[in-house]
């Protein structure tokens, strides 16, 4: 029996292991990437442009491939995978640099884009979510407390909305968010997507349910979530950080375009990226609303990238940043259960709920416009949600006296 015993003990902790190691081995796996982008060519250039069918792009998708396996032969780079993106104009083939070889992913894209036949390469980068998690609490602590929701949803609810939630996994599961998730895909591995802290808080800020009589009440309750796994969540032993690479982050986005995704949430920051930017570009020509937490590390983008919204969630804050309530704000985390977090990310995701309900309204889709000018704020520019909603309906808005902001 003491055997058994210890035998168990030993399988758990192989278990965890082997767990663990996923979420280690991406960041490691990042920073030997390459992204090699090929041209595609205009649609009514391809061989198959008038045709019904699809033998010529077939032959120019394998012309493609052949320059894409001669560029990583002439750098000494192993082909990892392929990704056609039509929406962005090119081909994206990663490469990586072998184990074992010294150079830094930054140099050896430099030197492939000095071949001509390259659109353009670059190194994958990592990025980290703008917020932490405290110790789940279990209570309910409804949000709408924070922005007088009651009031707001007899207005709207954000019925119809699609908000794309690029983050870590969300528990689709949970009580608070059963049924409000209705596309929910990976791109950081091949598993099903995991129930993350970061990604399930966000998302519950955004659109728990407010008809089920337990936890809170999201901003747009009735919005509908593209939970989009783009990043993970490392363990406490690795400093339990919610980290992304480029490349998930562009494979998400473009997934987001894809599925008619009405706002797009980003609680995260890091280096400024040529395929992201054209990515948000692509999203906000199809009037698509991008929402940002204010980075405190990590980087820049996308919050410096032009038309995005960037939230946080109290001053010091760089101007024309926008104010929400981001202090010890209950939500949803995995586990079926409810804790308070803090920080910028969660300040995103409120902007992000009132921008659905503004949606719902009838609210002018952004395209490239800078969102600011949408909300109504106060003093410092704190997010009066009150004001916004009743601004964006006219005669049928709520009487904002004795309402308005509150404090973070």
């Amino acid at each position: 029996m003491k055997q058994l015993r210890t035998w168990l003990r030993l399988l758990v902790l192989l278990a965890c292991c082997i767990a663990g190691r996923p979420a280690v081995a991406q960041a490691e796996e990042a920073q030997r990437q390459v992204l090699v982008m090929l041209q595609l060519p205009k649609a009514h250039y391809r061989p198959d442009g008038s045709y019904a069918g699809s033998y010529g792009a077939g032959v120019g998708r394998q012309s493609r491939q052949q320059v894409a396996q001669s560029l990583a032969d002439k750098h000494g780079l192993q082909m990892s995978s392929e990704w056609p993106m039509p929406l962005a104009g090119v081909d994206c083939f990663v490469m990586r640099v072998p184990d074992g070889d010294r150079r830094a992913a930054a140099d050896v894209a430099r030197a492939v884009a000095e071949d001509r036949r390259v659109a353009w390469a670059q190194p994958v980068g990592l990025y980290q979510a703008q917020g932490s998690e405290q110790e789940p609490l279990y209570a309910a602590q409804p949000a709408a407390q924070q922005w007088h929701l009651a009031e707001l949803h007899r207005l709207a609810t954000g019925r119809g909305v699609r908000v794309a939630v690029v983050d870590s996994g969300v528990e689709v599961g949970h009580p608070d968010l059963a049924g409000q998730v209705v596309f929910n895909q990976n791109f950081v591995d091949d598993r099903p997507p995991p129930a993350e802290n970061h990604g399930t808080a966000v998302a519950g800020i955004i659109a728990a349910r407010a008809d089920n009589g337990a936890g809170i009440a999201g901003i747009a309750p009735q919005a509908r979530l593209l939970a989009l796994r783009a990043c993970w969540q490392a363990a406490k032993t690795d400093g339990g950080q919610t980290l992304c690479t480029s490349l998930g982050l562009a494979k998400a986005l473009y997934a987001a375009i894809q599925q008619g995704a009405d706002i797009i949430n980003m609680s995260l920051g890091g280096p400024d990226d040529r395929l992201l930017a054209l990515l948000l570009d692509q999203a906000q020509a199809r009037g698509v609303s991008i929402v940002a937490a204010q980075p405190a590390k990590g980087g820049p983008f996308p919050a410096n990238h032009p038309g995005v919204l960037v939230v946080g969630s109290g001053p010091p804050l760089p101007a024309g940043t926008l104010i929400a309530p981001g202090r010890d704000v209950p939500s949803t985390l995995p586990g079926g259960g409810w804790g308070l977090v803090s920080g910028s990310s969660f300040s995103a995701a409120h902007a992000a709920g009132l921008l659905a309900l503004m949606r719902e309204l009838g609210g002018s889709r952004s395209g490239g416009m800078l969102l600011k000018t949408a909300f109504v704020t106060t003093g410092q520019d704190r997010i009066d949600s009150c004001a916004t909603l009743a601004r964006q309906a006219g005669a049928r808005g709520p009487a904002c006296a004795g309402l308005g902001h509150t404090a973070d």
